[in-house]
């Protein structure tokens, strides 16, 4: 390859990079954001939101990502544990039924995982199409549609658990980061 053709593709390289990195810084916002639990949506759909503001080449900041979290869990807390909820009661099913103390266990257990994964996939879809001012009853009713009717934008985000989860059980200071790589999974699926 001639030298001319390397100095091409180094922008387009370096632009790509760029974009992982942010994704990483992205992350650690969102591990900090929701360390008190009850914000994570919030935290996740700020997230979510700094990154389609960077692709699109809008001012995205450390003070606007605080400025979405704070009106994001004002207005979103409600269903944040709701969410939080349901996620609990389909954990609890699911180590009922591996306890192997009902009949039909097996069935139940694979029932509650599948449950607790759609839960999962649907309150991160919701956070990722969250806008400033919209509201996030409207915004859940689309996300639980599109959840279901777009399995491939789905099976990114549980794609997207998996790599959070083998980060997480390598190097268990990967998950700030891999919270950013969710976080750029589901923009990516909002955005097919």
């Amino acid at each position: 390859m001639t030298k001319s053709g390397t100095a091409r593709r180094t922008p387009y390289v370096l632009a790509r990079f760029s974009v992982f990195s942010e994704c990483l810084l992205a992350g650690v916002w969102i591990a900090l954001a929701a360390l008190p639990l009850v914000t994570f949506l919030a935290a996740f759909a700020a997230g979510a939101r700094h990154l389609r503001r960077y692709l699109a080449g809008e001012r995205s900041g450390l003070w606007e990502f605080v400025a979405d979290v704070r009106g994001a869990a004002r207005s979103g807390w409600r269903l944040s544990l709701l969410w939080w909820a349901g996620l609990a009661l389909l954990a609890f099913d699911w180590r009922v039924a591996r306890s192997g103390m009902l009949p039909g266990g097996r069935a139940l257990a694979a029932v509650s995982a599948l449950g607790l994964l759609a839960v999962a996939v649907w309150g991160l879809r919701t956070a990722a199409a969250w806008r400033s001012g919209a509201n996030w009853w409207h915004t859940a009713r689309t996300a639980a549609r599109r959840t279901v009717t777009d399995p491939a934008g789905s099976l990114l985000l549980v794609g997207g658990f998996v790599a959070l989860a083998v980060a997480t059980w390598q190097v268990p200071p990967l998950a700030a980061p891999a919270l950013g790589c969710l976080a750029a999974a589901a923009v990516a699926a909002d955005r097919r």
